[in-house]
């Protein structure tokens, strides 16, 4: 299925928020964890997003780490205004330990990566600016007034946490207005209906921003075997892509393509349209590097789903069915603070 696009009503992230087209384009993969890449493909992925009326791009400082901004930056220079520009901060990498990771919610921290992600980006503001993880060291009323301070200055236009509990939201909430919460979601990761987050971002008029909303690629029904993943790809040691889990998970994928066939339309663009389902605060951000997959995501727009599609899916996809946690154990211990 193909949308068009010029008949796609836009989403509004939050009560307070910008109008977004209904899927933005997670950027992490053109530059890391993903194998290699190819900036000058990623270019032209970006810009066919934004053709094809995509406005919202996601990107943060540790993706690469820097390079991924920087690479967004390039891609937009001149187009500025095209775009809902996401970045975030708060997840620190060792550079003598690259899988090692930290975080940092301190106030001075909080300025200093703003500056340095406002001149990675070569822009003069963020439009979006999330906390990547939150700092248990550090209160969020702290860490949350400090990224007040950028909106008052000019530099940032609206706030936004990522896997935080709901709790947390409340407490950062208080403070000042959260426009967005990013949050792993899909077919497969569904924390933020059981641990309340959704439930709280709709109270609370904040809008939610899936990320990994295919799996990982999983969900797409291309990936058939461990040996699909290239050298470098973090998939190859995550849990859920290991051993029995690949196998466990691998059935329930083809599960969905089949349901996806009987649809008349493509594995991704099923469990896109599922995630788009959740509600019009729900805006997913899919990551590519290529522009036949961001267009075969923009088909999931086209896709329209019924009561009994979403029974046949729940049947055959329930909740706590994907084999293996989502992250290793250090990143598992960063979630929902």
């Amino acid at each position: 299925m193909t949308a068009n696009v010029t008949s796609i009503r836009t989403r509004q992230l939050g009560n307070i928020g910008p109008q977004v087209f209904p899927l933005g384009l997670g950027c992490m993969g053109m530059s890391d964890f993903y194998g290699a890449h190819d900036d000058a493909e990623s270019i032209r992925t970006i810009h066919h997003a934004l053709d094809r009326g995509v406005n919202l791009l996601d990107t943060a400082d540790i993706y690469g780490p820097h390079t991924n901004e920087q690479l967004v930056g390039r891609a937009i220079a001149g187009r500025r205004d095209q775009v809902v520009l996401a970045t975030k901060f708060g997840i620190v990498r060792d550079p003598a330990n690259p899988t090692a990771r930290g975080v940092n919610g301190r106030p001075e921290y909080v300025r200093a990566s703003c500056e340095a992600s406002l001149k990675r980006l070569g822009v003069d503001h963020i439009d979006l600016y999330y906390q990547h993880r939150v700092d248990p060291a550090v209160p969020i009323e702290e860490t949350v007034g400090a990224m007040a301070d950028l909106v008052k200055a000019g530099k940032v236009r609206w706030l936004g946490l990522s896997e935080a509990g709901a709790k947390t939201l409340e407490r950062a909430h208080k403070v000042h207005p959260v426009t967005a919460l990013q949050s792993e979601f899909s077919l497969w990761t569904r924390d933020a209906d059981e641990d309340g987050i959704l439930a709280t971002c709709e109270r609370l008029g904040v809008g939610f921003v899936p990320y990994s909303p295919l799996g990982r690629g999983f969900l797409t029904g291309a990936i058939r075997s461990p040996e699909d993943f290239a050298e470098g790809d973090f998939r190859r040691t995550n849990p859920r892509f290991m051993g029995e889990n690949f196998a466990r998970n691998l059935a329930l994928v083809d599960k969905v393509r089949e349901l996806a066939a009987a649809k008349g339309c493509t594995p991704a663009q099923l469990a896109l349209a599922w995630v788009l389902a959740r509600g019009p605060q729900v805006v997913p951000i899919p990551g590519t590097r290529r522009v036949g997959n961001l267009d075969d995501n923009l088909g999931a727009l086209s896709v329209k789903l019924g009561a009994q599609d979403l029974a046949d899916i729940e049947a055959v996809f329930p909740a706590g069915a994907a084999a293996g946690t989502r992250y290793g154990a250090q990143m598992m211990g960063m979630l929902a603070r």
